[in-house]
């Protein structure tokens, strides 16, 4: 029997996710997958959402016209905290031998797995299968490989390599409409269509429970908002921060903040911060966060306000700021010149 494992935050669930399933417990086939949204992943910033129960019965939802192949798990759920795999797949391991578990991610988490939790050990609990899109770069030779990945290759040919563990790696070749879960949050956040993207009960579940609105309601004025996340970028010695109110041009957002860092590590830093003040001021999330694991571009969505935090060097590259010259500067002041911080 082979059993597939097929984890995600689901926030929300959409139709990449059930084509990429579909196609791998097609090409691999899976009697059965483990659908399993999990409680928070340690690799991802907390984003503003729906809570975890409400993601369960929007990938039950997801999955429920596709037959008995597909069981949505709640293990993690249940568990809670921190969601790692490898306690997810001793858990499964309970029930299933190693050789007919098959745990299913993407290109982008296959080169960061040493990055998991004991990424080793899940090697050698369970087979791996790697969905990649059309024109990503399968490893050729050893020296291709990831770093972590080498010493563990007993050989490999063309899309199947197998491992010193008695477990194997497959590579998966995707064909369908690339899309994410952060994209589909902002198009309903901004009222775009997404029919094409969601399972009609999901998008019902969403409108009924009035999941992935705007966060304006709960922050209010924004242009005080701003100037509360520029003083955060103050607090944490943020490099020439600029404030701008993009609404008289065409712009991502009406507002936008930008600041440096003098290294990746503070630029990350100062992100984080922010996060975590505007939840307690707030009570909210942002919409999305993006680069924070390189540090050197970090974007902080919150919708009508978007933070920008670079690498100072990074930022010189870019020149954001030549973008918004229409837009009007905001009068913001670092209220802790000349006091001891």
């Amino acid at each position: 029997m082979k059993i597939g494992i097929f984890g995600g935050s689901f926030n929300p669930p959409h139709m990449g996710h059930i084509n990429a399933i579909q196609t791998v417990a097609k090409k691999m086939g899976l009697n059965k997958v483990h659908v399993i949204p999990a409680a928070q992943n340690p690799l991802k910033t907390p984003v503003e959402g729906p809570s975890a129960e409400q993601r369960l019965e929007l990938t039950k939802l997801a999955f429920a016209q596709y037959g008995e192949t597909y069981f949505v798990d709640d293990q993690e759920l249940k568990r809670g905290g921190m969601s790692y795999t490898i306690d997810t797949i001793m858990n499964l391991r309970k029930t299933y031998e190693a050789s007919d578990l098959y745990l299913i991610v993407g290109a982008d988490k296959f080169e960061e797995l040493s990055q998991w939790k004991d990424y080793s050990k899940i090697l050698a609990e369970t087979n791996l299968v790697v969905t990649t899109r059309p024109g990503y770069d399968m490893p050729e030779s050893l020296d291709e490989m990831p770093g972590y990945l080498k010493p563990l290759v007993a050989d490999f040919d063309f899309n199947f390599i197998e491992l010193t563990t008695g477990r194997s790696i497959q590579f998966i070749t995707l064909r369908d409409i690339e899309i994410s879960s952060s994209e589909v949050r902002k198009w309903l956040r901004s009222g775009k269509p997404v029919e094409q993207y969601l399972p009609l009960a999901v998008e019902t579940y969403i409108k009924e429970h009035k999941l992935y609105r705007n966060l304006g309601d709960r922050i209010g004025d924004y242009t005080k908002f701003t100037e509360f996340c520029a003083n955060v970028l103050f607090a944490n010695k943020g490099i020439n921060v600029l404030g701008y109110d993009l609404r008289k041009i065409t712009a991502p957002s009406e507002f936008a903040l930008i600041a440096s860092g003098t290294s990746t590590r503070h630029a990350t830093a100062m992100a984080e911060n922010i996060v975590i003040a505007v939840k307690e001021e707030f009570n909210v999330h942002p919409q999305s966060v993006e680069g924070v694991d390189e540090g050197r571009w970090v974007l902080v969505d919150y919708g009508t306000l978007i933070i920008h935090v670079f690498y100072d060097f990074v930022r010189l590259e870019y020149g954001l700021e030549n973008l918004w010259r229409q837009g009007t500067v905001l009068p913001l002041k670092d209220p802790y010149v000349g006091k001891q911080q």
